[in-house]
């Protein structure tokens, strides 16, 4: 079982949804393996039919699944971290607070963990109240540092920067990503990114120089007649992925 992502370069990897096993072996396929595959947890009704359902799509994938909450979704945490520590996936998203648990249970360190931390209208100034707890009160506002070092302590991977809007929030996220090379930390923009901006994104993640940078890319590239990634689209993104590192 393959835990480690196959980024592109070594810098950069897809984050894509699939909207069913096909879709994710064709997606898998178009990103000649520099993808993670999303499978959202909160399409489940039990653990059970989870981890049954979502090891069928690691088996078609070499093990590129990302575990997924749906949303961003805090209700879910618990449920992400009991699957992934069953079917040791290269990919786990969780609230801030959940990465500890996650960690912990998947017994390993080599499986990236990100953690939500989203926005505050303040650049350097994020929010790490994402828990199924926290984030029904006041919002708990951090410097990013603090926040960067907080995953560290809790075993987390990269920082999940959502609901980013695009580049509605360009000196907001600049900053993160500054902070990301500075701590040596990974990062994972997420929320309107699309055919148009992800270029742009991805290129200011790496002049600020972090290492290894997972753009999220989602509901701009589905189509909504079948709910399934379009494959044309995930074939583009890996020729933008390929445009801006031969820069």
């Amino acid at each position: 079982m393959t835990l480690t992502p196959n980024f592109y370069k070594d810098r950069l990897c897809l984050n894509v949804l699939a909207g069913s096993k096909e879709n994710a072996r064709a997606i898998w396929q178009a990103a000649e393996g520099h993808v993670l595959v999303g499978v959202l947890s909160k399409n489940y009704a039990s653990n059970e039919a989870a981890i049954a359902d979502m090891r069928e799509y690691a088996a078609l994938i070499d093990n590129a699944l990302s575990v997924g909450l749906g949303a961003g979704d805090p209700n879910q945490s618990q449920m992400v971290s009991e699957i992934s520590a069953v079917l040791q996936p290269q990919h786990v998203n969780q609230v801030f607070t959940g990465v500890a648990t996650s960690r912990a249970l998947l017994g390993q360190s080599q499986t990236i963990v990100n953690g939500l931390i989203s926005p505050t209208g303040t650049p350097g100034q994020v929010k790490i109240s994402t828990g199924p707890c926290s984030s029904k009160q006041r919002d708990g506002i951090v410097p990013i540092e603090t926040a960067i070092a907080m995953l560290q302590d809790m075993g987390g991977s990269s920082v999940k920067y959502f609901p980013m809007g695009g580049l509605q929030a360009v000196d907001e996220y600049r900053a993160v990503a500054e902070a990301c090379a500075k701590q040596a930390f990974w990062l994972e923009p997420t929320g309107g990114i699309d055919l148009e901006n992800v270029g742009e994104i991805v290129r200011i993640a790496l002049e600020a120089g972090v290492s290894k940078v997972i753009p999220h890319v989602y509901s701009s590239i589905i189509d909504k007649a079948s709910g399934e990634t379009r494959i044309e689209d995930v074939k583009q993104l890996l020729a933008i992925f390929k445009t801006v590192l031969a820069r």
